[in-house]
């Protein structure tokens, strides 16, 4: 999917009606994926762009800084170019904010119909632990299945913490293992079983069983949201989750 630049609103000939096509021609090609029940990365995407503008919206001088600077000359020896501010001029920046706040209103109401489709997905997922769940869930294995199939994916995650803004947050990465077949003697549990038997760096596993019933894309939906619901699962006890039920 072609993205927007960072700084797509400042770019080139700054003029509304050339962007307001810029941006409908991208939310066009996002719609389109939504369309199609694909979700990631059109959505983190979208969600960046939009907290980008609301950002420079509400503070100008956040604005001011990303605005693009006009090259007017290089100084050879130095190899340095030199750049002049373009934020002088009141009448551009006019076009400039009305840009932005346009851009702002049609991305807010696109994001609304990938969280529509996020939260139906999510309504349609459960998830359960496998067998017994030690005390360190901070690595293990992710079970996906959908309810219309009988293979079931399998994830090795892991879960780490990183600091933003003063904040810590979780992030989970996962890699592909192997795809098993359900069926009366190949349950959940002995799944299990054999991982541990065949992957020894893991001999007491958090593992997690996540059941869909829809026929989605897994890689541009279905995982993405079993991964973020399973941080949160993990994060926030079903007790005292108030969303538990949606899990």
């Amino acid at each position: 999917m072609k993205s927007l630049s960072e700084t797509w609103f400042a770019e080139g000939y700054v003029d509304f009606e050339l962007k307001k096509y810029t941006l409908l021609a991208y939310l066009q090609e996002i719609n389109r994926h939504f369309n199609e029940n694909k979700l990631y990365p059109p959505l983190t995407d979208l969600i960046f762009h939009y907290n980008n503008l609301v950002s420079l919206r509400d503070n100008k001088r956040l604005l001011q800084e990303q605005f693009p600077k006009r090259l007017t000359g290089i100084q050879r020896e130095q190899l340095q170019l030199l750049y002049q501010q373009m934020i002088e001029d009141d009448e551009l920046m006019k076009e400039l904010e009305d840009i932005i706040h346009y851009a702002a209103t049609e991305m807010q109401g696109t994001i609304s119909s990938g969280a529509e489709i996020y939260e139906f997905v999510e309504n349609n997922m459960t998830i359960s632990p496998v067998g017994l769940i030690p005390l360190d869930l901070n690595e293990g294995y992710l079970f996906l299945s959908q309810s219309h199939h009988r293979d079931t994916l399998v994830y090795q995650y892991r879960l780490s913490i990183f600091e933003k803004h003063d904040e810590k947050y979780r992030s989970i990465k996962t890699e592909f293992v192997d795809s098993w077949r359900r069926s009366f003697s190949n349950t959940y549990e002995s799944i299990k079983t054999q991982l541990i038997k065949n992957r020894t760096t893991l001999p007491n596993p958090a593992v997690y069983a996540v059941e869909v019933a829809l026929r989605y894309p897994v890689e541009e939906t279905l995982l993405p949201i079993a991964k973020r619901s399973l941080v949160r699962h993990i994060t926030i006890p079903p007790a005292t989750d108030p969303r538990s039920g949606l899990s």
